[in-house]
């Protein structure tokens, strides 16, 4: 398996940082919307395919943009980029918040997009089971929404965090609450989700605090030929907890 290697970009004046390994097919990671669960979970994808993984503007090593100030806009930034990279067509994954980024993406720009795969993505709105405020979440209880078993999540954090890695995880948050604060949910983004035409598998984590996995049955309402994965046993961060989960994903990706 290929190590990551780092790559600095500007995109419109953004510092956008991407990290890269492997050899062949592209495949873009899209992360959620926090970065302490790293990108070396995706490694076993490498040894068949060329990992593609930005940190969005706002988060992990990239810059600042405060005029990004909804998912649109990042499809666009992402546009951009893969402009710049001649990136024509490739695989898609995305994660969460980052899953959210990768069917609107899908459904605008569907001739670029070869797979898509989406990890407990975030877009759907469900009257009957919300997804969990995390803005109203205290922020000493956050992590206990995010996994099943809490060791997997804690083995990747400082044992001692320093205000630096204090200030990125409330400059992540600031980041996300910009995004969320001015569009909670948008029914729009579900009305376009027919346009999805590529094969696509949905992935989640049975035990998902933050986005209840009841939404599954409303993705497939919206994607009726998307192939649905639940794994016993795991939470919001499924590709952490159950390297099974990974696995299916570089199979169906091939």
């Amino acid at each position: 398996m290929a190590k990551f290697e780092r790559e600095t970009y500007n995109i419109n004046g953004v510092k956008t940082v991407v990290y890269s390994a492997g050899h062949g097919e592209p495949v873009v990671f899209f992360h959620g919307g926090g970065t302490v669960d790293g990108f070396d979970f995706a490694e076993p994808w490498t040894s068949k395919y060329r990992v593609i993984a930005p940190y969005h503007p706002g988060f992990g090593e990239s810059g600042d943009d405060p005029t990004l100030s909804s998912l649109h806009d990042y499809v666009m930034h992402y546009l951009e980029l893969f402009d710049i990279l001649k990136l024509d067509r490739f695989n898609l994954v995305g994660l969460s918040m980052g899953g959210e980024i990768a069917a609107r993406f899908a459904s605008e720009h569907g001739h670029r997009i070869k797979k898509l795969v989406l990890i407990g993505p975030s877009g759907i709105i469900d009257p009957q089971h919300p997804m969990v405020d995390l803005m109203a979440v205290p922020g000493d209880q956050v992590l206990g929404f995010l996994v099943s078993n809490m060791d997997v999540l804690l083995k990747r954090l400082p044992e001692n965090p320093g205000l630096d890695f204090m200030g990125d995880r409330y400059r992540e948050a600031t980041t996300f609450a910009r995004i969320y604060w001015e569009h909670p949910g948008d029914p729009k983004f579900m009305r376009f989700l027919h346009r999805i035409k590529v094969p696509t598998m949905i992935v989640w984590g049975e035990e998902d605090k933050l986005i209840p996995v009841e939404h599954t049955e409303m993705w497939k309402k919206f994607i009726p030929a998307a192939e649905i994965k639940i794994y016993k046993g795991a939470g919001h961060l499924v590709h952490l907890e159950k390297p099974e989960a990974v696995e299916a994903v570089g199979n169906f990706l091939g």
